[in-house]
């Protein structure tokens, strides 16, 4: 039988493992496509959420308005984002990805996760159904504490 610690401790292990071979993966990515880890992070909250105001953008990312406008604009030149009139405010503008930023974004999250397929490949199927279940119940979980 595991405990409460035992259990914090493997899973703190595992988020350890996961966190940095993730982003191992990413920043290679990012930085072979030829882009800055703060526009590649705009560019995946724009994935998630898809479509805020600068401010917004500005208030997640912890930089200034004019800051993000920036990096906005060298996004838009670049084609992977697109600006439109925000239908509550003509005076302010919206951004979201467009298909190019779009499928840039994929790419990256399949990059990052690709050694994820590699060690399902490397468990047997009695181990997948195990850490399947488990992963399940975590995840079941995980929503119930965010509330």
């Amino acid at each position: 039988m595991t405990n409460a610690t035992q259990f914090s401790q493997s899973l703190r292990a595992w988020m350890d493992t996961f966190v940095h071979r993730s982003m191992h993966d990413s920043a290679r990515f990012i930085k072979a496509s030829g882009f800055s880890m703060p526009q590649f992070f705009l560019l995946m909250h724009l994935h998630r959420h898809e479509q805020c105001g600068i401010s917004d953008l500005s208030e997640h990312m912890d930089v200034t308005t004019a800051a993000t406008s920036q990096l906005v604009d060298k996004l838009v030149q670049a084609g992977l984002l697109v600006r439109v009139e925000d239908p509550n405010d003509r005076r302010a503008k919206q951004v979201s990805l467009s298909p190019a930023g779009e499928a840039l974004v994929e790419k990256g999250i399949a990059e990052r996760s690709r050694w994820v397929d590699e060690l399902a490949e490397s468990l047997n199927e009695d181990e997948r159904a195990k850490v399947a279940e488990a992963l399940n119940i975590l995840i079941e979980k995980s929503k119930i504490v965010e509330g």
